[in-house]
């Protein structure tokens, strides 16, 4: 291991259009600046399904990142695609693959907004396709207001990994999703609540570092949220 643990984070994805003849690859810089000031070297990873377990190997540990997309319903299980559902199936099948792979590894995941709701269907979970249809009095929880203030607050379990980390039984979060966890499997401990009672965080206590939250982090709008990533880095280390 080098003296910085290694960490990979997925990257975005866009197709090419009338201004940009050639597909790109994409990532905020503020995901790469919170794993560096935590203490890791951020590396960023290719969508190249083939190589995901290869990609894994040389890895301290996996953050899988959000994105303005949506997984394909039919990944856990789901009947019916809500309208407002749009996907990036390459995008997903990769990040699919190397959670899993690191999963397989025990290293540690992070998973971020769309990240967590990935991570909660590859442990065997389910996702709310649309909010406003299927959560009665729901939140904003795509918040009006910038991504670097919070939108609304969040309850931490009681005894959960997740409250141990913050030191906190609330936080304020930003918020920026129409699709949440819905049913999350067995071995899976929901961490964190919104006031109408989406799932905002999971954690899997069978593995060294597994988590997930719902909201970004990576804006270190509160304390809480750079200790999630320094929590991160500490399992990457050990």
């Amino acid at each position: 291991m080098l003296d910085r643990p290694v960490i990979g984070l997925t990257l975005d994805w866009d197709a090419p259009g009338p201004e940009r003849p050639q597909a790109r690859y994409f990532l905020r810089e503020n995901y790469c600046a919170a794993v560096g000031r935590a203490g890791g070297l951020p590396v960023l990873l290719p969508h190249e399904v083939a190589q995901a377990e290869a990609y894994v190997a040389g890895l301290d540990g996996l953050l899988v990142t959000g994105g303005n997309f949506d997984l394909d319903p039919a990944l856990f299980g789901a009947g019916e695609r809500h309208p407002a559902v749009t996907t990036k199936d390459r995008r997903t099948a990769f990040e699919m693959a190397a959670t899993r792979a690191a999963l397989a590894r025990d290293l540690p995941v992070l998973g971020i907004c769309g990240g967590m709701q990935l991570l909660n269907v590859a442990l065997g979970g389910t996702l709310i396709q649309h909010i406003p249809d299927e959560v009665a009095d729901a939140l904003a929880h795509e918040q009006p207001n910038p991504r670097d203030e919070p939108g609304h607050g969040v309850a931490l379990a009681p005894g959960s990994r997740l409250h141990g980390i913050c030191g906190a039984e609330t936080l304020e979060v930003n918020s920026a999703h129409h699709q949440a966890a819905k049913e999350v499997p067995a071995g899976v401990a929901v961490s964190a609540r919104a006031p109408d009672g989406v799932i905002e965080g999971i954690e899997a206590a069978g593995y060294a570092f597994c988590l997930g939250v719902q909201w970004h982090p990576e804006y270190h709008v509160s304390a809480g949220d750079a200790a999630i990533f320094e929590a991160f880095l500490a399992a990457a280390r050990s």
